[in-house]
């Protein structure tokens, strides 16, 4: 089933779709996808969707073009619909499709947030058919940590608002960007979806030196650090021989992961589980001892919260925006790519005692109202 607006009312809806546009008093979000993947940064676009609506003034709509996406599911985009909310427009990988309804709807709307640094430079095409076009960004993490080109400089600066994910992202864009004004730069932390929910069937207990891993398995997302897993395991297993590794996520570095595990002899304490549902996921997180992703690259690390909402303690590097998620009391930081200090780090965690109360508060501090509460204070 499509998005469609529901039968009755249709007239009327109508009717009030032409004040909208005469008035110019809507909110476009210009997205790279939603639904076509389940990764952080379409989670968390989900999310923007939800608060764009919820934070809608009377008579503006919240309009959405998404470049990647072919279909918008009615049962998932459900959630995050508002009132406000018309029906999303899916380019189905059409980068033309994208930029003519990006103008088009730009020319009705007074706020335009881009959701990632690649659709920028088209959110500031669209600000020429429409003058009073505010833009805003959505800086995720990794795609800002770099230099930018001269076009990609004036498109960041010329850009009302950059929503950053971390402190560590803001750094960064003031850093690879000379002349950014600082005060355009608002740090938006990510959050948990309110969709999101703890697994709590009896088979979720714990299980003795479980150690969970959630990442893309691609040569792209090497920064992740699940190799540095693997060959921390002889050690952590050398001190605690009932831990194991469970990896889950699935990509094309899969098989050089898995000769990893053999070279380490260490193959029958390693399992990939590959891609798994929402529902086989929540119970994986139950089932862990800890949580490791020790990546280089997290802009945020949506993970992470969700391994604490269910009282897991969470292995991270000290790297990137994952150190604001990951402290002393609800983890361990360890430096990027130190395989001993990670032995160390896990060994110490199945050592220890948590309490997952403090560990689930820890998260709640990342909930889904705190997110709204701080996007309203710039609306």
């Amino acid at each position: 089933a499509l998005y469609q607006p529901s039968a009755p009312g249709l007239m009327r809806r109508a009717a009030t779709n032409r004040s909208f546009a005469e008035s110019g008093m809507n909110t476009l979000l210009l997205l790279p996808a939603l639904f076509s993947s389940d990764g952080g940064i379409e989670r968390i676009l989900r999310l923007y969707v939800r608060a764009a609506g919820e934070l809608s003034r009377e008579h503006e709509r919240v309009l959405t073009v998404i470049l990647n996406d072919s279909i918008i599911p009615a049962q998932r985009l459900s959630p995050y619909a508002t009132p406000a909310l018309a029906p999303p427009v899916a380019c189905h990988r059409s980068r033309l499709a994208c930029i003519w309804h990006t103008i088009r709807l730009a020319r009705r709307s007074e706020r335009l947030i881009c959701g990632h640094m690649n659709l920028l430079r088209l959110a500031h095409l669209a600000r020429r058919f429409s003058s009073r076009l505010e833009v805003w960004l959505i800086a995720h993490g990794i795609e800002v940590w770099r230099t930018f080109n001269e076009g990609e400089r004036r498109a960041l600066r010329s850009t009302k608002r950059i929503l950053c994910v971390s402190d560590y992202t803001r750094k960064q864009l003031q850093a690879n960007c000379p002349g950014l004004d600082p005060s355009r730069l608002i740090v938006q932390p990510n959050a948990l979806d309110p969709q999101f929910t703890v697994a709590t069937s009896p088979a979720s207990t714990a299980e003795p030196g479980l150690i969970l891993s959630v990442s893309r398995l691609t040569a792209a997302d090497a920064y992740k650090g699940i190799d540095h897993l693997i060959e921390a395991l002889p050690a952590i297993r050398a001190k605690v021989p009932v831990a194991r590794l469970r990896i889950v996520g699935d990509g094309d570095d899969r098989v050089r992961l898995e000769a990893l595990a053999t070279a380490r002899h260490v193959t029958g304490a390693v399992e990939f589980m590959g891609r798994v549902s929402d529902e086989a996921l929540r119970e994986h997180l139950a089932s862990c001892e800890v949580f490791a992703l020790p990546s280089g690259g997290e802009g945020f690390g949506l993970v992470y919260l969700e391994a604490l909402a269910h009282g897991k303690p969470c292995i991270a590097a000290d790297a990137g925006g994952a150190p604001e998620v990951v402290d002393a009391a609800s983890g361990a930081l360890v430096p990027y790519g130190d395989v001993p200090a990670l032995e160390q780090a896990c060994i110490d965690a199945l050592g220890t005692l948590w309490d997952p109360m403090k560990l689930r508060s820890r998260a709640a501090e990342f909930s889904y109202d705190v997110f709204r509460r701080r996007l309203a204070a710039g609306w």
